[in-house]
């Protein structure tokens, strides 16, 4: 009992490291930045973003002005669009995937106050939470009144339900990497033996060309 509470801690360790993201990155005017998330059946995802504005007087970067707007879209694995909406200068945005494998998010500036500040520069911050790291468990204690005990558990279900989905897409790659795998080796042995028979084909060519040529030569 207590080695299997010793791997779900673990387990949940490490789900506590690949559920958050936070990065910051540089866009220019009309430059989208995107970036490719891999991400279980059902699960939802939550970023929140902070852009700011290169101030050449102060060279500091500056909250971005209320005018200034964000456009964020999201891709599934079959290039389907789950969210394509313009937000402000700060907000957040939720998504939840329907298909596992690598989603997309690209993020540009959709403003026209680039005039404003040309050659300027804007700094995006952005955090990605993912699956349970997406709920705010003080307001989930507030709503159903749970003790302190009752949270825990509440979080460590949830945890190990994130698990479940990550070992399900695990166990997905596993199963797309084998199919391709045997495809992949049907393809180089039909290719194999495709290329055996234009050789015998060429070689019996060859042989009955040399036969005709040496019967109109009468060398035998």
């Amino acid at each position: 009992m207590g080695q299997s509470l010793l791997v779900t801690v673990a387990f949940a360790c490490l789900i506590a490291r690949w559920g958050v993201d936070a990065l910051y990155f540089h866009v220019g005017e009309k430059e989208k930045k995107c970036f490719i998330e891999e991400l279980p059946e059902d699960t939802m995802v939550t970023g929140k973003y902070k852009s700011q504005l290169w101030d050449k007087r102060t060279e500091k970067f500056l909250d971005s002005t209320p005018g200034m707007g964000m456009h964020v879209e999201v891709k599934d694995p079959m290039n389907k669009v789950l969210l394509s909406k313009s937000y402000g200068s700060e907000g957040a945005f939720t998504f939840t995937s329907h298909t596992p494998g690598e989603h997309q998010i690209c993020i540009h500036s959709n403003s026209t106050k680039w005039a404003l500040f040309a050659g300027g520069k804007l700094r995006v911050h952005l955090d990605i939470l993912v699956g349970e790291h997406t709920n705010d468990y003080s307001e989930i204690a507030a709503k159903d009144k749970l003790t302190e005990l009752q949270l825990r558990v509440r979080q460590l279900l949830d945890q190990v339900q994130q698990i479940q989905k990550e070992q399900d897409y695990q166990r997905y790659r596993e199963e797309r990497f084998r199919i391709t795998s045997e495809t992949t080796n049907s393809r180089v042995l039909w290719w194999s033996i495709a290329q055996t028979a234009v050789l015998v084909i060429a070689g019996m060519w060859q042989m009955r060309h040399l036969k005709g040529f040496f019967e109109a030569k009468k060398l035998v």
